[in-house]
């Protein structure tokens, strides 16, 4: 039946006409209601200061700490240089000690393992984070590597002693 209907309509000379109920276009504040401003809110300061006394982080946690800000060397297996973009953040060590039951090595120390964890995309980054925090930081510039030119047919050149005889 829909079949003869579309052959039919193939000879036909009238345009189809097309129906669509009318739509109107509703405002956005009937749609969504009235917009209220937000009455009760609060502004905060930032005064790093003040909210690092209310942390309750020691003292000796935070003034007596040194942060060192440096790029990690490239790993000696055959990785290649992505993972050396990032900057860490390592401090100064604390007493250790040897648990006697078992033998592990102990710490007091809360932020040991801080090393492990913190990757900072810029050097920037992980200066504010230590301001944040108050501790004295010092950064370590990467020494840039040199990258020489090597072609493989210099290991045959005619001209270049690169084999020694063993005799």
């Amino acid at each position: 039946m829909r079949r003869a209907l579309l052959g039919a309509r193939l000879f036909s000379t009238k345009q189809p006409t097309i129906r669509f109920p009318d739509a109107k276009r509703k405002a956005l504040e009937d749609v969504l209601g009235e917009s209220k401003e937000k009455r009760d809110s609060i502004t905060v300061q930032q005064n790093i200061d003040e909210i690092q006394d209310l942390a309750g982080i020691p003292e000796e946690h935070k003034s007596e700490r040194r942060a060192i800000i440096f790029r990690p060397a490239r790993n000696a297996m055959q990785s290649g240089w992505s993972g050396t973009q990032i900057w860490k953040i390592e401090l100064d060590n604390k007493e250790r000690w040897e648990n006697p039951l078992m033998g592990w090595s102990s710490t007091a120390d809360p932020l040991s393992n801080i090393s492990m964890n913190l990757d900072f995309a810029c050097k920037e980054d992980a200066i504010r984070f230590c301001e944040k925090n108050q501790w004295p930081f010092e950064v370590e510039e990467p020494k840039e590597r040199q990258i020489k030119p090597k072609n493989y047919g210099s290991n045959y050149h005619w001209n270049k002693r690169t084999r020694v005889g063993t005799k």
